[in-house]
């Protein structure tokens, strides 16, 4: 739990004036102490940066802020961060001399000054507006709560926003849509005339022609046409509500400077239901309108629902193979021959009227769906910490960072710059850390592999880490990634587990085996067991010479392979033989006594090292370059202590496959990682790279640390950052192991510095915003229970690390529910679909249900 003190004039004004800015309490200052409590809510100084996604899988996002404001408006199959148009909902109560407010807490203070356009006073926003005293802001994903209070409206307000999450239903999940339920509660003793209204710009205007307002039944559509040259502009926008009294102004008036914004502003402070039809051509915004009287007591509720449609865009990545048939642009052609990528949603619906009239007509069967997932994945007694991360980050599916083409496959960001994806393809050494998708929603997991090993394979057994968007055939003229390659041969086993068809690894497994030998003959060609030569990796450098990180990977893929294999009646003998190598090489030669490290080489390579040239640099630096040579290649980590350094054996485990090597071993490592890695404050660490991640008093686990000396000059590029991904493995790593407390104390230290008031609690970034590796923290579930369900061996497997009475989430591809533990003897509460269990395995001991 953590604390701050705020100081204020008012109880309303806590969160203006603040003991952050040096202010101090006078007799008459009301001091104001806010608690923030694990899973809780966010309230105070920590609704500051409060920004919670709403939107479908691959379908773009319009997040809730915890003031109740909507921003990061991205449904242009691009990431929009920060866009916040005016838009805006708001409530008139009659009879009462300020009863015209906008449905949202105080503006925070960093939108005042700061952000995009205050240097000209924020023109054209709604920052102007009366808003409600305080705001309140509760997540239980996928549902945001908003509580709004104030003393001059007679109502009681809460507004949830949502959008459908169900697991094992993936087409239901990705749709573009969002819905926020404004419930208004009469708290006097006297009737109550209100109106509710939403108001909005066209913020799908995109350029200076083709765009207009039209009408749907219950509201308005947003639109923008495309044009000859940018057919992908073409977009649109419907907002609507269920209820029979809505009237709907279509434009709003057509004026110079803000007069737009101040006739829409009129009619809401003086209760105007505006009916206005539409127009030809050209509208500034459009509102709608929902009057209702509530007697003492009663209460009411406005279904603001919302969906988008943005069918075309310009969006192709990766090269193409030398002598590739030209890519085709036709509406009616789907993956992989079409020139640009089509989301999935413009494949199965033909415009946002029938995006609309599906999310009408199916409104309240996936309500009552998702609210289901959600109930049960909070029916849980794990540390409000961990349920607090791993929802979180489910919120990474609702962003940009995710998307699905047209045949319904998925591709993603690693995450997303401000106005545009970061990194391409479905990263493997990136996506190797999310744990989320292969339970909640193991087809599109699976279509992942599918892509990996087909497109993204050449005959030679080389991986692309990056897949071509549309998914098709790619070029193969850089490295591969020596941990994503093998790491995603311990997830094909992982999902053959969760899926239960063999029938699909027979077909997989030719292309498995090539992976596996071009690695081999690649990496490791003295067949040693290790990787000898430089190695491509996540810290987008090469190692050179063996390391435990990459090698845990080696050795997990190996293992995978050899189960792989058994089952399919293969000869796995070479694997097997590699295997015991590599453990034996691995805990003698790696291995300190204390942590496993990297061994730097040069020589007995097949690869050539090339030295820095003395000359490329000032004479002043001659001694340093002769320094750098001696040490070897640049980017390595050497003796150091690394957060990765046993990551493959992570991997292994969340995949079913087990200890690899000595436990003992790789417990001293993960301790010795909490031991050194881990700092409470980091005012004194020096970080020359990306800094904001965690800096100055915030805590953080590094990514590697020198705690015996032999630092590098220049280590590899990342080295003194801190990253949520890698938080989160080691954590969940160390729970496995019985380390319980050691992993938590790094997911508190963790979300600690994603409190709300610094940095936005679900959107953990890295190389961008919802940043994929943070899916990692779904792992800690896991780590905490060992509940996993096996559908090839119909076994359920718990190996509780909370003792011997817990409840907690499980997911599998038929079916999820509340596992756990009372008094020793294991349970399985099915809520949705079902789940073949024929066999139970607590900690090793076979036991019925």
């Amino acid at each position: 739990m953590k604390r701050r003190t705020f100081f204020g004039a008012t109880a309303g004004s806590a969160a203006v004036l603040t003991g952050l800015h040096g202010c101090s309490p006078t007799d008459d200052t009301e001091i104001r102490i806010y608690d923030k409590k694990y899973n809780g809510p966010y309230e105070g100084p920590y609704l500051n940066r409060v920004a919670f996604p709403i939107g479908g899988i691959g379908a773009g996002m319009v997040c809730l802020e915890g003031t109740g404001a909507f921003s990061h408006v991205s449904v242009r199959n691009q990431p929009d961060v920060f866009n916040e148009p005016c838009t805006f909902s708001a409530l008139y109560v009659k009879g009462h001399p300020n009863g015209a407010k906008v449905l949202e807490g105080p503006v925070p203070e960093w939108k005042i000054f700061g952000s995009p356009g205050t240097g000209n006073g924020a023109a054209g926003t709604s920052f102007g507006l009366p808003r409600f005293e305080e705001a309140r802001f509760l997540v239980r994903f996928p549902f945001g709560t908003v509580n709004l209070t104030d003393d001059e409206i007679p109502l009681d307000v809460t507004i949830t926003g949502w959008s459908p999450f169900i697991p094992d239903d993936a087409d239901n999940s990705s749709l573009p849509v969002g819905a926020f339920e404004y419930r208004f509660k009469n708290t006097s003793k006297t009737t109550q005339d209100a109106v509710f209204s939403y108001h909005t710009k066209n913020f799908m205007k995109v350029g200076s022609e083709g765009d207009t307002i039209k009408s749907i039944n219950g509201g308005f559509i947003l639109r923008q046409d495309g044009t000859e040259e940018k057919p992908y502009d073409e977009g649109a926008f419907a907002a609507f509500v269920d209820d029979k009294q809505v009237t709907v102004d279509h434009c709003w008036f057509k004026g110079g400077w803000w007069d737009s914004l101040t006739l829409a502003w009129r009619n809401v402070r003086e209760g105007i239901l505006l009916d206005n039809p539409p127009v030809e051509g050209k509208c500034p915004g459009a509102s709608l309108f929902v009057p209702f009287t509530l007697n003492p007591g009663a209460e009411k509720t406005v279904r603001l629902m919302i969906a988008w449609y943005v069918p075309k865009t310009n969006m192709r990545y990766g090269n193409d193979p030398d002598g590739a048939p030209p890519p085709e642009d036709f509406d009616n052609v789907c993956c992989p021959k079409r020139k640009y990528h089509k989301p999935w949603y413009a494949e199965r619906f033909k415009d946002v009227n029938e995006v609309a009239t599906y999310w009408r007509s199916n409104y309240d069967n996936l309500r009552a769906q998702t609210k289901l997932f959600s109930d049960t994945f909070y029916d849980t007694t794990l540390p409000a910490e961990v349920i607090e991360a791993a929802a979180a980050n489910l919120t990474i599916l609702k962003s940009p960072t995710v998307r699905r083409q047209c045949d319904g496959r998925l591709w993603c960001w690693e995450g997303c710059s401000d106005t545009r994806g970061c990194c391409h393809g479905t990263c493997t050494h990136v996506w190797n850390y999310a744990q989320a998708i292969p339970h909640l929603f193991p087809e599109l997991e699976r279509s992942l592999r599918d892509t990996e090993f087909h497109e993204s394979q050449d005959e030679k057994g080389h991986q692309t880490f990056r897949s071509g968007l549309p998914v098709r055939l790619i070029d193969h003229s850089f490295h591969a990634a020596s941990d994503g390659q093998l790491g995603g041969i311990m997830k094909v086993y992982r999902d053959w587990r969760i899926l239960g068809d063999t029938e699909w690894l027979k077909r997989l497994w030719p292309q498995v085996k090539q992976s596996l030998k071009y690695c081999i003959d690649t990496w490791d060609p003295r067949g040693k067991g290790v990787l000898e030569e430089p190695h491509h990796n996540t810290y987008d450098i090469e190692y050179w010479g063996p390391d435990g990180h990459c090698t845990s990977f080696y050795l997990g893929a190996l293992t995978a392979a050899i189960e792989m294999g058994n089952a399919l009646g293969d000869d796995v003998t070479q694997y097997q033989t590699l295997l015991d190598k590599g453990k034996t090489y691995l805990e003698t030669e790696l291995y300190d006594g204390e942590y496993f490290f990297h061994k730097i080489m040069t020589d007995g390579l097949d690869a050539e090292f090339k030295p820095l040239d003395v000359s490329d640099n000032g004479e002043g630096y001659s001694d340093i370059v002769q320094m750098l040579n001696t040490q070897g290649p640049k980017y390595q980590y050497g003796t150091g202590c690394l957060s990765d350094g046993v990551l493959g054996f992570w991997i292994a485990l969340v995949c079913g496959l087990g200890e690899i090597v000595d436990p003992v071993k790789v417990k001293s490592n993960l301790r010795a990682i909490h031991k050194y890695n881990l700092k409470r404050d980091l005012s004194d660490h020096s970080n020359p790279q990306r800094p904001a991640f965690a800096l100055g008093k915030d805590g953080g686990l590094l990514l590697c640390t020198w705690p015996k000396g032999g630092a590098l000059s220049i280590p590899f590029v990342y080295s003194e950052e801190v990253w949520t991904g890698i938080e989160y493995q080691v954590a969940s790593h160390l729970m496995f192991e019985g380390m319980v407390e050691e992993g938590l104390d790094i997911v508190r230290v963790c979300r600690d510095r994603y409190d709300g008031s610094v940095r936005n609690p679900f959107n953990e970034y890295e190389c961008g915003h919802w940043y994929a590796r943070a899916l990692s923290s779904y792992g800690l579930l896991q780590g905490l229970t060992g509940a996993r369900y096996d559908a090839v061996d119909k076994t359920l497997y718990i190996d509780s690390r909370v003792g011997n009475n817990f409840r907690s989430f499980l997911s599998t591809a038929t079916g999820y529910g509340t596992v756990g533990l009372k008094n020793g003897k294991p349970f399985l509460d099915v809520k949705a679909g079902k789940i073949d269990v024929q066999n139970v395995m607590v900690s090793g001991t076979k036991m019925m249900l």
